[in-house]
């Protein structure tokens, strides 16, 4: 599911692997240019615009059927910029991932995206950044933590030098996770993710 460039698509179609199979790519935005990387791939797309529902449940609730009737096991968000009602998160358990430009649990949660992150790192004073694999949960940013890659902080950097190193870290770690998952090597267990030995 993306809104954008889908810069972290591009990994993932990239860098998943041959157990993965890429069943649809779904944007709230026509214009998205990950839709033409979409089909550049030989992936099929789908858009669904959030102005012709009359709320957000009815909005996701398109999209639920929609990955239903795809036949879809994992969702990744990568970069799609609507928030979603609750009932899609319900359906997949542990079955929805997204990535965050963070070492969360630290600078994440509600206001907590793109270059915003990126500024409060640097308020912070923090040495270490970096990007997030996670499941997705109802609460903001708070799932179970797939895998994890540390940036550093440098000290002269701006957000925008700072979001460019982070992002290649997701677009290391991102695909890895689909991979695992693909691989029935994520065991999770409360809220963290062990990851079993390759057979």
């Amino acid at each position: 599911m993306v809104s954008g460039g889908g810069s972290n698509l591009q990994a993932l179609l990239d860098g998943a692997g041959d157990a993965v199979e890429f069943a649809l790519v779904l944007s709230n935005k026509s214009d998205a240019f990950a839709l033409e990387r979409a089909a550049k791939a030989g992936v099929p797309t789908k858009v669904v615009h959030y102005e012709d529902y009359p709320d957000r449940r009815a909005f996701t609730q398109s999209i639920l059927d929609i990955m239903k009737d795809s036949g879809i096991d994992l969702i990744c968000l990568a970069g799609f910029n609507r928030i979603l009602d609750p009932v899609l998160v319900d359906a997949y358990p542990l079955r929805m991932m997204n990535t965050h430009p963070a070492l969360l649990p630290a600078f994440g949660g509600a206001g907590m995206y793109g270059h915003h992150v990126h500024e409060a790192v640097l308020t912070s004073g923090a040495k270490l950044s970096g990007a997030t694999v996670h499941f997705v949960t109802p609460e903001t940013d708070a799932g179970p933590i797939i895998l994890q890659a540390v940036v550093p902080v440098l000290d002269d950097d701006t957000p925008e030098a700072l979001a460019q190193r982070v992002l290649r870290a997701e677009h290391r770690i991102y695909p890895a996770a689909v991979r695992l998952f693909a691989q029935d090597r994520l065991e999770v267990t409360g809220n963290r993710v062990r990851i079993k030995p390759a057979n």
